[in-house]
């Protein structure tokens, strides 16, 4: 029957792969009705609710719902906190995930902190190859980049790089997710020539595995082209843009953070391109 637990976690797996498939709606209405089962069946303080509330804040986030994220997400830690206790990897992904909001949100101390406390963790549980150390020192990397970090921001991110080109294929998300990062620093720090080969390789990777139209592509569209601008190449710049903008008015809608940060830039290089109307719309 529907309410049943094995039920309730078929349904959040099936979200998590819409999730990652980019059908960010649909994630949404599976996990919810996991935890909505969950909570029926075992109460608010159980370890299924505690990874079914982790997992649907990780939707609000992608969907724009950063409050509403993160305080699925603190609800998550504080229970399996109890459950646990500090050093779990439960716990650690939870802290990961947490920074990951409070970054989006602007707190950039505090997302480093929590992701310091998951790498730390995870470095005593698991030792410094394995993948969960490597999108910690990733995410770490990131937020150090935010904080103007560049020097220690490289060095988290290509230690995560290359600890994911030995585990997984070079073709894999994760790996594409580390060069992507690693070309943003990159470009901060001036050496726009191989940002532009490292997003060129995440974006050709993940057109691979995921087809032209997913989330992630129009990301990496998006730092393409602002590299391409960085370089000179304003139509370049333009074009990558533009599918950027394209992508994610079809996925998220217009009013989505992401759909404004695209329509930034692009508005930024038809004002290098001398498009000052098309610009100021």
């Amino acid at each position: 029957g529907p309410e049943h637990s094995d039920v309730a976690a078929r349904r959040n797996n099936l979200g998590l792969v819409l999730l990652v498939l980019g059908d960010l709606r649909g994630a949404k209405a599976q996990i919810e009705q996991a935890l909505a089962s969950d909570v029926k069946t075992f109460g608010p303080e159980h370890p299924s609710v505690a990874i079914h509330r982790n997992n649907l804040g990780r939707v609000l986030q992608a969907l724009g719902d950063l409050e509403g994220a993160r305080a699925l997400y603190e609800q998550a830690l504080a229970l399996d906190l109890k459950t646990y206790g500090p050093e779990h990897p439960t716990v650690a992904i939870h802290r990961h995930n947490l920074g990951r909001v409070l970054q989006a949100l602007g707190d950039l101390e505090g997302a480093k902190a929590l992701y310091e406390q998951a790498l730390a963790s995870d470095l005593k549980t698991y030792g410094p190859e394995h993948p969960s150390v490597a999108v910690h020192r990733n995410n770490l990397g990131k937020v150090l980049q935010d904080l103007g970090d560049l020097e220690g921001a490289k060095a988290q991110i290509e230690q995560a790089l290359a600890s994911d080109l030995k585990t997984y294929d070079p073709e894999h998300p994760n790996v594409a997710t580390d060069r992507h990062n690693l070309g943003r620093v990159l470009q901060a720090l001036g050496d726009l020539e191989r940002a532009k080969a490292q997003i060129e390789q995440a974006l050709a990777s993940n057109l691979k595995t995921y087809g032209p139209e997913h989330p992630t592509v129009a990301l990496h569209r998006n730092h393409l082209g602002r590299v391409l601008q960085a370089l000179g190449d304003l139509e370049g710049a333009k074009a990558q843009i533009e599918q950027a903008l394209a992508l994610d008015l079809k996925t998220y809608g217009p009013e989505h953070p992401n759909v404004a940060i695209h329509r930034n830039h692009l508005g930024r290089v038809l004002q290098a391109l001398g498009d000052l109307e098309g610009a100021k719309a």
